[in-house]
């Protein structure tokens, strides 16, 4: 019998950000008031993923600057890692590089073969201000890199060179969703 309550179920889903909106290119602030306002932001932060089907989130996708991500994604053995990280820090990437299929909430509908390492170590706080580690391999480390990129202000687009990079860019600025302020 469930006892714990299913995340997102008491938030609300917020609009997303896309690219070309200034919220996503700035580094994010640290939090320090770990309160009622911050339960509530990662409340709404799962409904929104939720809504949206992603795998991850970062505050600033929805016009938070807040250095705090949450994920419900798997791993290459299909093991599912559910749960949030507020001031996270990249501390390891390492292991092989692969260039695999990443995707964004901001950048909808626009994939590409995105280089990552393999392995990744993220350490930061739960809702509570408790230390957490989290370690991911695979599909999982490549969105645990995904989300620390978000909070610094970058996306996966930056790790794309040539004619990935164009063909990705070009496609956003066609996008129906598109601001017309698509970068270079």
């Amino acid at each position: 019998m469930r006892h714990r309550t299913i995340p997102g179920s008491s938030g609300r889903v917020r609009p997303l950000r896309l690219l070309g909106d200034p919220a996503l290119t700035g580094p994010c602030e640290e939090v320090t008031a770990f309160d009622g306002e911050l339960t509530e932001l990662i409340e709404d932060m799962y409904a929104t993923m939720y809504a949206a089907e992603g795998v991850g989130l970062a505050a600033n996708q929805i016009g938070v600057p807040l250095r705090v991500f949450v994920y419900d994604c798997p791993d290459d053995e299909d093991r599912r890692h559910l749960g949030h990280i507020v001031n996270p820090r990249l501390v390891e990437a390492d292991g092989p590089v692969v260039r695999g299929p990443e995707g964004c909430l901001s950048v909808p509908g626009i994939e590409a073969g995105t280089p990552r390492h393999d392995h990744a170590v993220v350490e930061g706080l739960s809702v509570t201000g408790e230390p957490v580690t989290v370690t991911g391999t695979g599909f999982f480390a490549r969105c645990l890199q995904h989300e620390c990129d978000h909070l610094e202000g970058g996306l996966y687009l930056d790790h794309l060179t040539g004619l990935r990079r164009r063909r990705a860019l070009r496609a956003a600025a066609r996008a129906p969703w598109a601001a017309g302020t698509v970068p270079a």
